[in-house]
């Protein structure tokens, strides 16, 4: 994760607030490219059912990273960010399930459109695989479908399995996910005792490392591709061993470039905005997007963004990443932004054109 310079800046024309890092609970967190956006406030904070939420006066977008604690869904973390914020928008960039812990990246206001870049960022995750025991979940939250004596010899020939797993790999997603089948989840037909089983799909492995053996439980950490299923790898996993297994803990400890030493706690987050500090809390827009192409607007290629005007390659001039797998020719995205690092649009760049389209745009 980028680290912004310390000194507060002034708002610019556009509304955005300049790049700014304080010490928030602990965490040094960035509130650069946060959007500033007048609506007039209402009297009392709170809210009755079905009405809008209240708002303040300076309404800011960006990203706050919050370690979201177990047994507790990811839309009621988003939920209680919204209502600590009184913000008009709060949505997540990857969800964990109730029982899971960890990063949760929640996009506040504008940041909301940021959501589908984020939702494709490399995850990293420590698990607990309980070997013997398999559930129809492949979590722990499941019924108990087998069960098994736990005789899988060294811990050398352990490791050797599990690392099998890396690189890219087939995986099938479970019956128990949100994914749909015909418009409708497939854990809600799996309750009802229709399951339908989606085919495989590709996804990969970067690294696993066993950080500690106690049979029958196993505890790793995990760097995987989004879409990657952690319960489907546990009882894959266990199911190699000749035991099966399922997921017993999981703790998502970075997404997107952001580690779990960026996060905040739902409680630290209550606290900083009862001392009014949560704008400073806030990952500006641009800073978000770390790993993607940038392009330094001139006051030229601005003006064109804001009128909305077809832009061309020869508009852009990129600051290409330098890693040997980036391809300058690849279909890709690109951020735009102005000399103070505010995030002015985010722009599709393929290869065979040289018409660049708009993603989305943030100039007023």
């Amino acid at each position: 994760m980028r680290t912004s310079a310390d000194t507060p800046k002034q708002l610019s024309e556009n509304g955005q607030a300049s790049t700014t890092t304080r010490m928030a609970g602990g965490l040094s967190l960035s509130a650069a490219g946060a959007k500033k956006q007048v609506r007039k406030a209402t009297p009392s904070l709170r809210v009755k059912p079905g009405a809008n939420h209240p708002v303040r006066e300076t309404q800011l977008s960006g990203i706050i990273v919050v370690d979201k604690p177990p047994n507790i869904s990811s839309a009621k973390v988003v939920a209680d960010v919204k209502r600590l914020l009184h913000a008009r928008k709060v949505g997540h960039a990857g969800t964990l399930d109730p029982f899971a812990e960890g990063v949760l990246l929640c996009c506040i206001n504008n940041a909301t459109r940021l959501a589908r870049f984020l939702l494709s960022g490399n995850k990293t995750y420590n698990a607990t695989l309980k070997l013997g025991i398999e559930t129809d979940t492949q979590d722990m939250t499941g019924n108990v479908i087998a069960v098994h004596p736990v005789v899988v010899g060294s811990e050398d020939s352990i490791k050797s399995v599990i690392q099998k797993f890396e690189g890219p790999i087939e995986q099938q997603p479970p019956v128990f996910s949100a994914l749909k089948h015909r418009g409708t989840p497939l854990y809600k037909l799996a309750r009802k005792g229709k399951p339908v089983q989606k085919p495989a799909r590709r996804v990969h492995i970067s690294k696993i490392r066993i950080l500690e053996t106690n049979l029958p439980l196993i505890r790793f950490e995990v760097s995987c591709s989004a879409g990657t299923y952690i319960r489907t790898l546990c009882a894959d996993i266990g199911r190699q061993l000749g035991c099966g297994g399922h997921l017993m803990a999981l703790k998502r400890t970075a997404s997107s470039g952001f580690k779990i030493e960026h996060a905040i706690t739902l409680q630290q987050l209550a606290e900083r905005v009862a001392a009014g500090e949560s704008s400073h809390l806030m990952v500006g827009m641009a800073d978000a997007l770390a790993d993607m192409p940038v392009c330094i607007a001139n006051q030229k290629l601005i003006e064109k963004i804001r009128q909305g005007q077809h832009l061309n390659k020869s508009d852009v001039k990129i600051d290409w990443p330098t890693e040997k797998s980036t391809k300058q020719d690849e279909k890709r995205n690109i951020k735009i932004v102005d000399s103070n690092n505010l995030l002015l649009a985010v722009l599709n760049y393929e290869k065979n054109t040289d018409r660049i389209s708009y993603a989305c745009v943030f100039t007023n």
